[in-house]
């Protein structure tokens, strides 16, 4: 166990998991708190020793003290959720400091679908890769919303002022992925508000 760090190194057989499963995770800090936040926003997790199973099902071997401290630094609290459980919740992005409970699947493609319709301008795509053009200061807006909706197509995604970089993780996947979000934002603009 290192001092700095507060966790273990994962085992040979974690890391091996690990990287088999999708992309190796670092057993840093920034890591940490940011795969608790994929977490806690994915699905409902009630107490620390299910969070601590989590992340070490991902090769993040941390003792409860640090688990505890890091749900401290992100300030997550338990919240409630729609069924009445006692769930861990972190604030929302965007500075706002009341959290929010995680949204299932449905949600999360309804919401992309509604801020596509309201900030898509164009999609164009080469190869596995979809540029997406947004108004002046959208594009990192709706690169978060694509992001938190966990697209298993989407490899992962750049976002600058009013332009979005989305990486297909098939070679040639990317005309398909620009069909799907001019689909997406044209049933966005198709819902009705309220």
């Amino acid at each position: 166990m290192t001092e700095e760090s507060g966790s273990t190194a994962a085992s040979p057989r974690a890391r091996a998991a690990s990287s088999a499963a999708g992309p190796a995770v670092p057993q840093t800090r920034a890591a940490r708190h940011r795969r608790i936040v994929d977490i806690l926003n994915r699905q409902p997790v009630r107490s620390q020793s299910q969070l601590a199973k989590l992340l070490a099902d991902d090769g993040l071997t941390v003792t409860q003290a640090t688990l505890s401290r890091d749900l401290d630094e992100l300030g997550a609290v338990k919240i409630r959720n729609t069924g009445g459980e006692l769930i861990y919740a972190v604030p929302s992005e965007g500075g706002y400091r009341t959290p929010r409970v995680p949204l299932g699947e449905s949600a999360k493609e309804e919401r992309m679908a509604r801020l596509a319709g309201e900030l898509l301008i164009s999609a164009e795509a080469s190869a596995n890769l979809v540029v997406l053009r947004t108004p002046p200061g959208a594009a990192q807006f709706l690169a978060s919303a694509i992001d938190q909706a966990e697209v298993h197509d989407i490899l992962g995604t750049i976002a600058g002022d009013d332009t979005l970089l989305l990486i297909s993780r098939d070679p040639v996947g990317g005309q398909s992925l620009a069909d799907h979000l001019l689909r997406l934002a044209q049933k966005g603009k198709e819902e009705p508000e309220g």
